[in-house]
């Protein structure tokens, strides 16, 4: 028999690691076709990081190697392909998946030990290169490939998916890795493929993808079957858009609530279903979303934008939902308790340092739950990769090691690294790096709620723009002494760093062993100690009322700081309750926008987070917790009175007279 080896390595995340999805889909469908397959052996896939050198000597006498490709991988598929090909010349090496580049030009120059290239789905071609090797090794006949020699016409996509086996199934999956290897394995999952968007920025943006076609209602349903069998933790769907089509994916929505929930009964409990919502999100969505979260497995539900600003949305082909729909969905999603997140990107061409501050002001009235910003990154075959493209908005990337949020820090291997935006025809590296300073101001501070209610006061209270109030903060930042200048001192390295080539990753040996968004990492060291952040908090509000002249009652910005403070969940309170008596009716004044009043008010919440170990704790709050914001109380759910009294109260109540507002 023929001996086939493959490679699809990944990052491992805690102890979890995911499927060779890709490779096994392959697998399936060859062995499917068993006068084809009982020709060939096919070994473990290399899945770790840290073993390339072992798998290398694995392929001494392998005659075709298999490589899955994307960005997180490249720079080591490469090296093993180039290892393998010094100490067997002979092996037939294959080069698949959205990293490998249509256009081809210069590519074989590159890498002269890569064989062949395959465009697109590979099932079909790689059946077709699996026939020619046993047949006589021209592959000249094969569509969808590129050699040295010569690149032949697409391969037409499968417009039936059925007829593709399932690697969960057959078991192929269980096939290609060590079962008993200690490792918890991320499942990926397709519904369908294909997506009807042309997103410049986005590999799905190429127009031979705009048709989705859809796995039969009926596999999936089984797939999910063995999801529960198999004890599986994690699914991660590859759907560009789940949601879509509303009716079947309520279907698929409700069969994963109810196997989550026998799962949770059993103890063996299943984390997370991980899905990119549909693009244009509506209200439709709303009950496969609420089926997810009453099984325990939803994430948040994106609303995704990319940008808010009319002229750059134009220039990456991307149609935003109106932004008056916008705000009623965020406000119809948080009535059922659904957490929603929205995406930017930082650095696509046409925005500007006021369009983009412009865009982070209105995102801020829109109360959405979480917001993640994203920089602007060139894949190969991205439309925006396009030369002509690149030309017409003077689009300049630097290459810069590759970051993955909440990936362990060891067993890393190889240097992968992505292009990332630098400059447009509408910003320059400079200007880039200020959108990139009121990012992390906004991230760290109002979405993840560090200072949010101060700045909703000031915009309540004195009329005060959010980005007037952050430019403000900044200022502050740049001129005292105080934590919030110590970390925008690491912040601005940070940045220069990042733009200088040099990386995103930020690492913090008291925050734990993982890669972290440097927002993340900020708020957990602001949040550390409650007290040294109240007293910081007190010295911005002096800065600030003094450069502004605002002449806010001191009583009440004291109440406002310890207010601020008491909603962040803390490290070291176990109770079940929290509670805390305060001068002003905040909650009413913030969220309901009633008449801010001097009056007596006990506030009280239930703890989200009762982890001892400080690093698991940082863990649960942040890494798991960020979309359904366990960092700090949500304000409709503090509560008001004594019902929380009897577990834990602050009582800072005496004779004084209650504060009065001036």
């Amino acid at each position: 028999m023929i001996q086939v080896n493959s490679s699809q390595f990944n990052y491992q995340y805690g102890d979890q690691m995911h499927f060779p999805y890709s490779i096994a889909s392959l697998v399936a469908y060859i062995k499917h076709k068993t006068n084809l397959g009982n020709n060939f052996k096919f070994e473990k896939t290399f899945v770790s990081r840290h073993k390339v050198d072992e798998y290398i000597s694995q392929c001494k006498n392998t005659e075709i190697l298999l490589c899955s490709c994307y960005v997180w991988n490249w720079e080591l598929q490469t090296y093993l392909a180039e290892e393998v090909k010094k100490i067997n010349p002979n092996c037939l090496i294959i080069f698949g998946g959205p990293h490998v580049p249509n256009d081809i030009r210069g590519f074989f120059e590159k890498y002269p030990y890569v064989d062949i290239l395959v465009h697109g789905e590979g099932e079909l071609i790689l059946t077709n290169i699996f026939s020619s090797y046993l047949k006589d090794k021209n592959f000249f006949d094969v569509k969808g490939i590129s050699t040295k020699d010569f690149t032949n016409p697409p391969q037409f996509r499968v417009d039936n998916l059925d007829e593709l086996p399932s690697p969960y199934l057959t078991d192929v999956v269980w096939d290609l890795v060590d079962k008993n290897s200690g490792i918890r394995w991320i499942a990926s999952w397709e519904t369908n493929r294909g997506c009807p968007y042309e997103c410049t920025f986005c590999d799905w943006g190429d127009s031979r993808f705009t048709n989705i076609r859809k796995f039969s209602i009926e596999r999936l349903m089984k797939e999910i079957e063995w999801f529960e069998n198999n004890g599986t933790v994690y699914i991660n769907c590859c759907d560009a858009n789940f949601g879509i089509f509303v009716e079947r994916d309520l279907q698929i929505a409700t069969k994963l609530k109810e196997m989550a929930l026998r799962r949770k009964e059993s103890g063996n409990e299943m984390r997370l279903f991980a899905v990119s919502w549909a693009k244009n999100t509506t209200e439709k969505i709303m009950p496969i979303a609420q089926q997810l979260k009453d099984g325990g497995i939803l994430g948040a539900v994106t609303l995704a934008v990319q940008s808010l600003d009319p002229e750059t949305l134009n220039i990456i082909k991307r149609a935003n939902i109106k932004f008056d729909n916008f705000s009623n969905l965020t406000e119809d999603f948080r009535k059922n308790r659904i957490p929603t997140y929205t995406e930017l990107i930082l650095g696509l061409p046409g925005e500007t340092v006021e369009t983009f501050k412009t865009g982070l002001e209105t995102l801020i009235h829109t109360k959405i739950d979480s917001v993640f910003v994203f920089r602007c990154t060139i894949l190969p075959n991205a439309p925006m990769n396009v030369p002509s493209y690149r030309e017409q908005y003077k689009i300049k990337t630097t290459r810069s090691p590759l970051m993955l949020r909440h990936s362990s820090i060891h067993d890393r291997g190889i240097q992968e690294y992505e292009y990332v935006v630098t400059e447009t025809i509408s910003h320059t590296v400079d200007e880039l790096k200020e959108m990139n300073l009121y990012t992390w101001a906004f991230l760290t501070l109002q979405n993840l709620g560090l200072l949010e209610h101060i700045s909703e006061f000031y915009n309540k209270f004195h009329k005060m723009h959010y980005m007037k109030f952050y430019e403000t903060f900044l200022e502050f930042c740049r001129t005292s002494n105080s934590l919030f200048a110590q970390e925008y001192e690491k912040i601005i390295k940070f940045i220069d760093t990042g733009f200088s080539g040099n990386g995103w990753n930020h690492t913090d040996k008291n925050l734990g062993e993982i890669i972290w968004e440097i927002e993340e990492g900020s708020w957990l060291r602001l949040a550390y100690d409650k007290s040294e952040l109240l007293l910081d908090i007190d010295k911005f509000l002096s800065f600030i009322e003094e450069k502004h002249g605002f002449g806010t009652n001191q009583d009440m910005l004291n109440d406002l700081a310890r207010f601020q403070t008491f909603v962040l969940s803390p490290r070291n309170d176990f109770n079940k309750i929290r509670s805390e008596n305060f001068h002003f009716n905040w909650k009413e004044f913030l969220l309901n926008g009633d008449e801010l009043k001097s009056q007596r008010i006990h506030y009280w919440c239930k703890n989200l987070v009762f982890e001892k170990d400080p690093i698991k704790w940082n863990y649960e709050t942040i890494f798991y917790g960020r979309r359904n914001r366990l960092h700090k109380c949500p304000l409709e759910k503090l509560k008001t009175g004594n019902d929380g009294k009897e577990y834990s109260t602050i009582d800072i109540f005496d004779e004084k007279p209650i504060p009065q507002i001036s």
